[in-house]
């Protein structure tokens, strides 16, 4: 197996964990949203806070983490945008599901009947990780309920990232075995150090590290296994959206993982996707709003623009 793919910051988080155990946006041209009474109990395996006034934005973090990871990101668009944010129960301190059965696939359906309920007409979908691969499964589930969708390094195939032939019967065993190893708690220093993986600021990894030991080890195990046996490659032809995909390469050119060679992964794993661009951060670690949040709001400030020019 080649470092230069097996090391990329993505993988390396879960697998870890398995092992282990400025320009400002201009506002779009939909109306401002107003929410409806939400009912907390029709979306189980999620919270919702809502934030901000404008056309609506939902925001999904990745694994382990709360909607707190965003909070940066919606100090910046809460002026503009209506932003939902999004924290998935069993992670970072939010009470467990009562059942991880079709964990995720829960979550893809739940979200998408509160897009419903809540009459957001076509929100911007922001997404990081696990947070980008839900947004990519809403918009192939849904193409017409969803807006642009920005997604924070994240692929529809995580399980192929390193083999494109790779396929969900071929990837299923792996999957089912760290599944079965995620039965306790991850050791503090064991949890601190898949956090360097992803970040370099020393109070963002203690951070994560927080909210990786208060997520709920078989509810972050089944969605492992849920992201390594769900290929969205060939449903991507379904959005019709514009996409931005944001990628980190950088915490591992040491072991001969480079630029060039990781936009490849992106973009053979994106091929299917009509309108899409990958730009790779030259710098950041996984959690690319924490590690290179100048170049990431950038990017998301003029995509944000440009989607807004060709929705009118």
């Amino acid at each position: 197996m080649k470092l230069t793919a097996a090391l990329r910051p993505f993988a390396a988080a879960l697998l870890l964990a398995a092992t282990a155990l400025p320009v400002t946006a201009a506002p779009v041209s939909a109306p401002t949203t107003t929410a409806a009474a939400d009912n907390p109990a029709a979306h189980p395996n999620f919270s919702v806070r809502v934030v901000g006034k404008g056309a609506p934005m939902l925001l999904i973090p990745g694994l382990t983490c709360p909607g707190a990871v965003w909070d940066e990101t919606v100090a910046r668009y809460q002026k503009q945008y209506q932003c939902h944010i999004v924290s998935l129960a069993g992670f970072g301190g939010v009470a467990a599901p009562a059942s991880t059965d079709s964990l995720l696939r829960n979550v893809r359906d739940q979200l998408l009947t509160y897009i419903q309920t809540q009459k957001l007409n076509k929100p911007v979908v922001v997404g990081h990780s696990l947070g980008g691969f839900m947004a990519l499964w809403l918009s192939t589930t849904r193409p017409e309920a969803l807006g642009p969708l920005v997604i924070v390094d994240s692929l529809p195939f995580l399980a192929a990232m390193q083999n494109p032939d790779m396929t969900v019967a071929m990837a299923r065993p792996m999957a089912i075995s760290m599944r079965q190893q995620m039965t306790g708690k991850m050791p503090v220093a064991m949890a601190r150090q898949m956090s360097a993986t992803m970040m370099t600021d020393t109070a963002r990894i203690s951070q994560a590290t927080r909210w990786s030991l208060a997520s709920d080890p078989a509810t972050v195990g089944q969605a492992m296994y849920d992201l390594y046996t769900t290929d969205l490659r060939t449903e991507l032809g379904r959005i019709k959206q514009p996409v931005l995909v944001l990628g980190a390469w950088a915490a591992y050119k040491d072991y001969g993982s480079t630029k060039e060679s990781t936009k490849a992964i992106f973009e053979r794993q994106y091929a299917a996707l009509p309108q899409h661009r990958v730009e790779m951060s030259e710098a950041g670690r996984h959690f690319l709003m924490w590690d290179d949040t100048a170049w990431f709001l950038q990017q998301t400030d003029a995509f944000l623009k440009q989607s807004a020019v060709a929705r009118r």
